[in-house]
């Protein structure tokens, strides 16, 4: 049976702030992590998005900051994305409204004469990005002598993104007397070596199998013959709109992204749909996540910088309109549906190029994903020349990838092409005719 929150070692002023937000019962990551974190341990946390892994972490730290203290922070806490820095700041508020404790979230994309005339003003916890961490910490804004705590959140996200370099940096200029807590979703080579640099004696507390999807989550495959064929399957499915009331639509590219905002906003309005992704502006990403929160808006298209950023209850669907390459970014997507014990959907869209990443992320994830034919409804389009030459292409890619040796169909067909187009011309000479020079 889960454990309560009143189980455990918390103040009143913390207990009852859960209760305001709703929680009663821990999820396994918390009913695990709260209790060591309580006691001073370091801790690596291996566990899936969506599974209440911000509060396992920050409740104890609040319980232990208890109220505000002088005007140097005392916990740090470095995220990936902004997005993802200001949902646990959200979390941070939520949980300690009934102390004076002071939060600051200090992330790019704006300028910093906000953020550091806020640290300036006196804070117990700073939620940041790594790189603008670093550039108020240069710019003498930031004391680190006081901190107390260390977390890494999502730290694969953190190693994907090549902030290895500035988290060892970090590391160089804070207290070596200090908890250190690792929470991460999958555990690859370089997520072991920064938890190696890290951690000191680290509890390892692991609440599913490695890069496990969320068992509230069904998954769903669609097979499609090209991108034109994906639009019109996804139209039949938005035309379901009880079922399909409130989702995420995944895409590769910005520039895939903006075309599916512009065919939904054509199709069910203005109103319907917004689009994240690195192009837009900060201002403008906070509030389609915020529409998108509230219910004001049915979909928000995204690309995967928002994948791991958005924290929103009752998306009832996923879709994976482009299958993720970085294949790990798959468990981070889908996580977006079935949070807090609700169920629910992730459909992917996938064409024969991208089928190589489909059975890679099988493979990781350890489970086979169902194959649901195409709806009668959807129109099947004829796949254009250049498409098919792209996914020829990529499928030979994928080939050599696995065999160097591979020379590929598509490469072989052009080769034996260019032959021929040389020999002909070789056999063909110029007739005499065209040598000749006409006199006017």
């Amino acid at each position: 049976m889960a454990k309560k929150f009143e189980e455990f070692n918390l103040n009143r002023q913390i207990l009852n702030a859960v209760a305001d937000a709703g929680f009663t019962v821990a999820t396994p990551i918390q009913e695990k992590a709260i209790a060591p974190v309580l006691s001073g341990q370091d801790i690596f946390g291996i566990a899936e998005t969506g599974t209440g892994k911000t509060a396992a972490y920050v409740l104890p730290i609040l319980m232990q900051l208890k109220y505000a203290q002088g005007d140097s922070a005392r916990a740090l806490i470095l995220a990936p994305t902004r997005e993802l820095a200001m949902q646990i700041t959200e979390h941070i508020q939520i949980f300690s409204k009934y102390t004076d404790l002071r939060t600051v979230v200090v992330y790019g994309g704006l300028g910093p004469k906000t953020q550091i005339e806020q640290i300036k003003a006196g804070v117990d916890i700073i939620v940041a990005t790594p790189g603008r961490f670093l550039d108020i910490y240069l710019a003498g804004h930031i004391n680190t002598q006081y901190l107390k705590f260390l977390v890494l959140d999502e730290a694969d996200k953190m190693m994907d993104m090549g902030f290895i370099g500035s988290i060892h940096r970090i590391l160089e200029i804070v207290p070596r007397k200090r908890q250190n807590l690792l929470f991460s979703a999958t555990m690859s080579n370089l997520v072991q070596k920064i938890a190696g640099d890290f951690l000191k004696h680290p509890t390892l507390i692991e609440v599913a199998e490695q890069a496990t999807p969320a068992a509230t989550v069904t998954q769903t495959l669609y097979e499609v013959p090209n991108f034109k064929t994906k639009i019109n399957l996804l139209q039949h499915l938005m035309k379901n709109d009880e079922e399909f009331k409130r989702l995420i639509i995944f895409c590769k590219t910005k520039t895939v992204a903006d075309n599916i905002f512009s065919f939904i906003e054509r199709r069910f309005g203005p109103e319907a749909v917004r689009v994240i992704h690195a192009n837009k502006g900060q201002n403008t990403r906070i509030n389609s996540i915020n529409n998108f929160k509230e219910g004001n808006i049915r979909v928000l298209v995204a690309t995967d910088v928002a994948s791991r950023g958005i924290d929103v209850s009752e998306v009832s669907h996923v879709i994976n309109f482009d299958v993720p390459i970085i294949i790990e970014d798959y468990v981070h997507r889908i996580g977006r549906t079935g949070r807090a014990y609700s169920k629910g959907d992730a459909l992917t869209f996938y064409t024969p190029a991208e089928k190589y990443y489909i059975e890679k992320i099988q493979k990781l994830i350890r489970q086979e994903i169902p194959v649901v034919p195409l709806p009668p409804e959807v129109f099947v389009e004829e796949t254009p020349y250049e498409e098919k030459q792209a996914i020829n292409r990529a499928i030979d890619d994928q080939k050599r990838k696995e065999d160097p040796d591979f020379k590929g169909a598509f490469h072989e067909k052009k080769h034996a092409a260019a032959i021929a187009a040389a020999a002909r011309n070789k056999t063909n000479k110029q007739p005499a005719w065209k040598k000749k020079k006409f006199k006017k």
